[in-house]
């Protein structure tokens, strides 16, 4: 994280984003109306959105930023978030095999990814969307683009779907419902999975498990194919030469690895590219894995290796819990 450019004091009563004296906010709504929202109804919004200087403080100081994985592991992987995870299986088991059968993506998966990000919809943040987005869209200069854009695809939406833009609640970065979509994700991925007509990832778990499905597709899941390889070095010192843990390209070649003495238990393609993982323990020791292409299509959901990791962990567990069921 780049160091922080100065914010304003801390503010919190709603005002802060009046469009009438702040000039950023003036220049999205006409932006805004210029595309066939409402003015009044869009300025009334963003006057009445509150500034929060805990969801500046919140994002400045990402927990994983500073976990080691056994840590993080801790947090997620649970025997009740396991069961829970069974249970959301069960509960929507022929959503679930629709969606299997339409996107290709399994159904641990998909449970897997909610129930870390909000624990099968039990917990789907206590944030005011608008207060989040516009907080970090004005006063937030390091991602003030990103979350400008955000801002507007959470204003064109609820225009869209007629949803109040005052009473949505998401994370403090303005994530939401049951699969914590951003604003710009639930345009372009939501999908009315129950066909009511109206895309809710608050209030329908049919539509979450559809429109996580559809992400994963969209983002070039390959159906049936493993998320990632164990391995082991090959010598007593991890290679400095090896770039760990890294979500975003250019990645390494397995023969390349190889070459660096880190070794894949299996026999798999010295061409094919991957994502060399060294899993960190409190002890110092390091799990060594392979992350392959369905493994770098969970991190386009959140690029941390460690969000990735507790997601394939999760989901192996939900499905050896599914398979002693049978």
């Amino acid at each position: 994280m780049a160091m922080l450019l100065a914010v304003s004091p801390l503010v919190n009563a709603a005002g802060e984003y009046d469009p009438s004296t702040n000039d950023q906010a003036r220049a999205m709504v006409d932006r805004l109306a210029q595309s066939g929202l409402d003015r009044r109804e869009l300025t009334t919004t963003l006057a009445a959105a509150s500034r929060q200087q805990k969801i500046i403080d919140a994002i400045s100081k990402p927990a994983e930023h500073h976990l080691r994985w056994d840590q993080y592991r801790n947090i997620f992987i649970k025997p009740e978030r396991v069961a829970g995870g069974v249970e959301f299986i069960r509960a929507h088991r022929d959503a679930m095999a629709r969606a299997e059968q339409e996107y290709g993506v399994p159904r641990e998966i998909i449970a897997a990814i909610i129930g870390v990000e909000t624990w099968y919809g039990r917990h789907t943040g206590s944030y005011r969307v608008i207060d989040a987005l516009t907080t970090l869209a004005f006063d937030y200069p390091p991602r003030s683009d990103f979350f400008g854009r955000e801002l507007e695809a959470f204003l064109t939406l609820t225009s869209e779907q007629g949803l109040d833009p005052m009473e949505l609640k998401g994370s403090y970065a303005g994530a939401m419902g049951l699969p914590q979509f951003m604003p710009s994700s639930y345009q372009a991925y939501a999908v009315d999975f129950d066909n009511d007509g109206i895309k809710d990832l608050w209030k329908e778990p049919v539509d979450a498990i559809g429109s996580v499905a559809n992400y994963f597709a969209e983002h070039g899941w390959r159906s049936g194919q493993p998320l990632t390889v164990a391995a082991h070095l090959k010598g007593a010192e991890k290679p400095a030469d090896v770039d760990f843990n890294q979500a975003k390209p250019p990645y390494m070649r397995v023969a390349d690895l190889e070459a660096q003495g880190i070794t894949p238990d299996i026999a798999i393609s010295g061409d094919q590219d991957v994502i060399p993982l060294a899993l960190d323990y409190a002890d110092g020791h390091n799990d060594y894995l392979l992350g392959l292409h369905n493994f770098y299509v969970i991190t386009r959901y959140n690029h941390s290796h460690l969000y990735a990791m507790a997601v394939t962990t999760l989901a192996e567990q939900i499905q050896a819990a599914l398979q002693q069921e049978s």
